[in-house]
């Protein structure tokens, strides 16, 4: 282990890894950072290349709560758990994901699609049904709009269809399974992205506030790279600037000299989406040997 940065001997950082929908990304997250974490399947402990490292796994919805209680230093859910259980922690790096994309998810405010309810304030005296009734209860009270607010174990699209509620609290990211049950979004509640969070304990130990630094940065860079490729190709000289004219980049694109030649190596980074139309292009204006790679981090 490496000592920590005041020239202490090293720790070791514990570190829930939240199980269910955001499990799998959250461990492919880690492999693009360096972490070769494995995961037996009766195992709430998992494997991890880093001696630094002791690693659990965990409901998302408890992660947060083990964190302001000491039972590990730090974390990795969603902020709406953070929020639903009040946990006193802090949030070191948002990190922009979900289950299924590099992008935040909301908690909406639905109702029966052919319904009448157009406005929060209809809702009053009728019962909500959701998974975050903490959040749900805060929302509609500082709005003055009194509601009764009923947990959901799941399936929460079909309490309404069924008549077991009003209308439902539920996280979507497309808000297509909600119109597929027949409901319409009346409002938003929360926007939530994957947290890393930990608790004050961690944070004033340099050991592990150094260890949540790395963490932090590799992870971000990691999500960073998402979508992103690396382009290199051979321009000659005379063609440079109209090559060029056409490569999005960071900051510009590195341009160095083939040796003894009047050719130049052109490299840069661009999004996976422009590549299919972006390579004919280049083709066109006197690029050569064009080679497309993957990133596993942009720092």
């Amino acid at each position: 282990m490496r000592p920590s940065p005041d020239g202490r001997p090293g720790g070791v950082l514990k570190l829930g890894i939240p199980k269910g929908s955001l499990e799998q990304y959250t461990l492919e997250l880690f492999a693009r950072s360096g972490w070769s974490i494995t995961v037996g399947s009766r195992s709430y402990f998992p494997n991890v290349n880093d001696p630094e490292l002791s690693l659990t796994i965990s409901r998302a919805q408890e992660i947060s709560r083990y964190v302001a209680q000491g039972v590990i230093d730090a974390g990795i859910t969603g902020r709406d758990w953070r929020l639903e259980n009040e946990s006193d922690v802090e949030v070191v790096r948002e990190l922009v994901y979900s289950k299924s994309s590099a992008k935040p998810c909301r908690w909406v405010l639905a109702v029966p699609g052919d319904g009448p309810v157009t406005d929060v304030a209809q809702l009053a005296g009728k019962t909500v049904a959701t998974e975050l009734p903490g959040v749900t209860r805060r929302w509609f009270a500082a709005k003055g709009v009194d509601v009764n607010v009923e947990f959901s174990w799941g399936a929460t699209e079909a309490k309404v269809v069924s008549g077991l509620a009003d209308a439902i609290v539920e996280v979507t990211e497309t808000g297509s399974t909600i119109k597929a049950h027949g409901l319409r979004i009346i409002d938003e509640v929360l926007v939530t992205a994957t947290e890393l969070m930990a608790n004050r304990a961690a944070l004033s130990d340099p050991f592990k506030k150094s260890k949540l630094g790395q963490i932090s940065l590799l992870l971000s860079g990691a999500l960073a790279a998402d979508g992103m490729v690396g382009l290199k190709m051979n321009v000659k000289e005379s063609d440079a600037d109209s090559v060029v004219a056409l490569l999005p980049s960071l900051r510009a694109p590195t341009v160095a000299h083939l040796f003894r030649t009047d050719w130049l190596s052109v490299e840069t980074v661009v999004s996976k989406s422009v590549v299919r139309d972006l390579i004919p292009e280049l083709l066109s204006r006197g690029a050569e040997g064009i080679i497309e790679y993957p990133l596993n981090k942009i720092v």
